[in-house]
């Protein structure tokens, strides 16, 4: 009797693993039917934090970024903060010019003068409600966009290019090509931070509660979550051309699952000729096929 207990105990550690993969692999193909919606390039990255299993699907893809860049920033941002180069509470002068005209920048509105604006404030208007003058200000008191390029480095992310601000993207169609991301790299990322392995404990619950109080893309990943969902997400958008190419809808995120566990995901529609309602119900779906995966 011993021995079939030990034989049957051996069958299902051997099994549950293949079991697990089947899984996987079912939730993989539910988001390659999804996919199919974007006429475009559809990356994702999944990392189950707390098992550290993963699952990508066009993961290693170079896709365009826009305003998901402003995560990398604020990382680098906050580690000047954590080296004593900034504080959160010193007040930073923007002057009118920095305030950009003809882009999206309610910092602007608030401020349409300029003014002397705590560091902490300039920072979640920035991520929060992805700033337009807040990111450029912000990479302009860095030195600009080589600073965020090096600090990834230094972290051991190789597949994330910053090379464009916001005012370079606007200026010339393909300059937002320049920025770009693979999705397996902007999840290592966040989990490097989820983790406290970036920033002090106070900086990166600071950053934590911003992206936590993101307003735009509420009908990505956020989408077809229960209300009641916490998650921590960046967004990025891009226009549309003539042609009706649209090179970015993207969110990426920390989701906090039902089971107090936590999903980290990255969702990237990428070269998309669909609509912005489809192209965001492809990210939503997304987002809940894997949330009701890992909520098990």
């Amino acid at each position: 009797m011993k021995k079939l207990s030990t034989i049957f105990s051996l069958i299902i550690i051997f099994l549950v693993p293949v079991f697990s993969h089947a899984q996987q692999n079912a939730l993989r193909g539910q988001i390659a039917q999804i996919a199919k919606q974007s006429k475009g390039i559809v990356g994702v990255s999944i990392l189950n934090f707390e098992g550290r299993d993963t699952l990508t699907y066009n993961g290693q893809a170079r896709l365009v970024m826009h305003s998901v860049f402003k995560f990398p920033i604020a990382l680098t941002v906050l580690h000047w903060v954590d080296s004593g180069k900034f504080t959160l509470d010193q007040p930073l002068h923007m002057a009118k010019r920095d305030m950009l005209k003809n882009t999206w920048s309610p910092l602007r509105d608030k401020y349409p003068k300029g003014g002397d604006i705590p560091l902490s404030e300039i920072l979640s208007y920035m991520v929060s409600q992805s700033d337009n003058s807040a990111c450029d200000f912000l990479l302009a008191q860095l030195g600009g966009t080589k600073t965020v390029q090096d600090y990834m480095l230094h972290l051991g992310v190789k597949g994330i290019a910053i090379r464009a601000t916001e005012t370079d993207m606007a200026s010339a169609w393909e300059l937002q090509f320049t920025n770009w991301c693979k999705p397996a790299e902007m999840t290592k990322l966040l989990d490097q931070f989820y983790q406290g392995k970036i920033l002090a404990k106070n900086t990166t619950d600071f950053l934590y509660k911003a992206m936590t109080e993101t307003t735009t893309g509420p009908k990505r990943l956020k989408g077809l979550l229960p209300e009641s969902t916490v998650i921590a997400h960046k967004t990025g958008t891009s226009p549309t051309n003539a042609e009706g190419l649209t090179p970015a809808t993207n969110d990426v995120g920390v989701i906090t699952l039902p089971n107090g566990k936590h999903l980290i995901i990255s969702v990237f529609v990428c070269n998309a000729k669909e609509d912005e309602a489809t192209r965001e119900s492809i990210i939503a779906k997304i987002g809940k096929a894997a949330f009701d995966f890992y909520s098990h």
